[in-house]
């Protein structure tokens, strides 16, 4: 098979940080010759345009989200609607089977890539196409979280399971706080798509795939990587850091001159992705911390729960206050683009595995605030192992953050005289030097191509 190429099926969650990772790991095998059929919502196309680098390899193919009671009409991804309904749109994924099926009659590529879909590897198999569980969440978060170690199949994991880790787990620096394992446990056993929990739905995604793929480095998570593929008895396949290229456009206007305004590395960028949203009083907390460092910042957060828009959500006298300085924005913004403009200098994350990336790459040091699931483990992993951002404080039992601990967090990294700041900002300089080296993105990928190669014998 060596010298011919492949024909791959993309079937991401209907999520952006889902969908434009499966699009960059689709870039780097379309550069190689290989061809894309991307499957994703009908309208979201035109947000992704930008970054397909490769139109005459990678073609979108429009899905038409089937209607279920309860989604709001033409609600197509996780940021068209609140987090309680994304196990409907996860249902209404799930009604797709059907028509993907009739699409992978006619496509007959040699794999489909997917996550959240576990009834994707059964189908594929009956048509003989190979299933890779492209994963977008760690594989320190997988081994801690799935290992069939826990034995899923017959329990359900209570607050006081998720304390230790599984019995053969890597040493790590991973400790969950009371607040997290009683989150992690409700989280497990609730309802995702079609009369399934999460944790089964994960469960039979990861056991029916031919491989588990990971954007990963050994050099980075190698313990963890061996370890799933040890518990799960299938090849565990590396496609490196996959560092984004910028996307073909530019940063939107307003955003460039507004940071433009500003000296190099002072501004603090928060983003938290498309799913999460915080209650009114912790995302006041939030930008009430920004505004005590006395730094320039730009917020893109979605409305709070109790709000309809961020507007009706800023605390008294806060716009005053923060005018010329200080912007909350309550849409999507160019995230990568924004990480990269020079005045930027802290990234405030929710710990995302596409956002940790992006940001690896760049100069902004990271501020972690994980929200839910695996982000925790990431913040763990960033803060603890590879000593690269650190992570603002909660409280133990309700998980409760302050505008102190909010600010504590960003001035530890972003002061030249603080210790914490000169080893995170020594480890990240460090870890950004080696993910931007030349040859290794390239070197991950090809192995990662033959690998699949393997998988066709």
């Amino acid at each position: 098979m060596s010298d011919k190429t492949f024909h791959i099926v993309m079937y991401p969650w209907f999520a952006m940080g889902h969908l434009t990772s499966f699009l960059h790991i689709s870039n780097k095998l379309a550069e190689r010759g290989h061809r894309i059929s991307f499957f994703l919502p009908n309208k979201t196309q035109a947000k992704l345009e930008s970054f397909n680098l490769h139109k005459d390899l990678i073609s979108f193919i429009p899905i038409i989200v089937p209607h279920v009671d309860g989604l709001p009409p033409g609600a197509e991804t996780t940021a068209d609607v609140p987090f309680p309904l994304h196990s409907l749109l996860m249902t209404a994924m799930d009604l797709t089977a059907p028509s993907i099926e009739a699409s992978l009659c006619e496509l007959k590529p040699h794999f489909v890539f997917y996550d959240f879909t576990h009834w994707l590897p059964a189908l594929a198999h009956r048509l003989g196409i190979k299933s890779i569980h492209y994963c977008g969440i760690s594989p320190a978060s997988i081994g801690f979280l799935l290992s069939p170690e826990r034995k899923l199949n017959e329990k359900s994991l209570t607050a006081a399971d998720y304390k230790e880790p599984p019995p053969c787990f890597p040493p790590s620096s991973i400790k969950l706080l009371p607040f997290e394992t009683r989150h992690l446990s409700f989280s497990a056993v609730k309802q995702f798509g079609s009369d399934i929990s999460f944790t089964e739905r994960q469960i039979m995604s990861f056991n029916n795939s031919d491989a588990i793929s990971f954007r990963a480095c050994m050099e980075m998570e190698g313990p963890y990587c061996d370890y799933v593929e040890e518990q799960f008895k299938k090849p565990v396949i590396l496609t490196g850091p996959v560092v984004p290229k910028p996307p073909t456009i530019e940063l939107e206007e307003k955003w460039t001159k507004w940071l433009d305004s500003f000296k190099a590395r002072t501004v603090i960028f928060c983003a938290f992705g498309s799913e999460c949203i915080l209650k009114k009083d912790q995302f006041q907390e939030l930008i009430l911390g920004f505004e005590l460092t006395g730094l320039p910042f730009l917020a893109a957060l979605k409305p709070p729960m109790e709000a309809e828009v961020i507007e009706s959500a800023l605390p008294e006298g806060f716009v005053k206050r923060v005018k010329g300085r200080g912007v909350v924005h309550g849409d999507w913004v160019q995230q990568q683009l924004i990480l990269s403009h020079p005045s930027v200098g802290c990234f405030v994350t929710h710990c995302g595995s596409g956002s940790l990336s992006e940001a690896l790459v760049t100069e902004c040091q990271l501020v972690l605030l994980p929200h839910a699931g695996d982000q925790i483990i990431n913040a763990r992993l960033m803060g603890g192992d590879l000593k690269v951002g650190v992570e603002v404080e909660k409280g133990e039992e309700d998980g409760l953050f302050t505008r102190e601990g909010v600010c504590k967090a960003v001035k530890a990294v972003m002061d030249d005289d603080s210790e914490v700041g000169k080893e995170v900002r020594a480890n990240h300089a460090k870890w950004r030097e080696f993910l931007s080296s030349k040859g290794l993105e390239n070197s991950y990928i090809d192995n990662f191509v033959q690998k699949l190669y393997t998988l066709l014998k």
